[in-house]
């Protein structure tokens, strides 16, 4: 899942550097879907040790 994260990151990064149109929409996914995945880790309650 790290690398799937690393490559969609770097996908988004391109893409936000070689064009508009389409382009910015694939970086808006490349760099928003990580974010959005570290933020849900971030904020779920705690699983009880039990």
């Amino acid at each position: 899942m790290p690398i799937l994260l690393g490559v969609l990151t770097a996908v988004g990064l391109v893409a936000g550097l070689l064009g508009d149109g389409w382009w910015d929409m694939v970086s808006v996914i490349g760099l928003g879907v990580p974010v959005a995945v570290g933020a849900w880790h971030m904020f779920k309650p705690a699983r009880s040790p039990h």
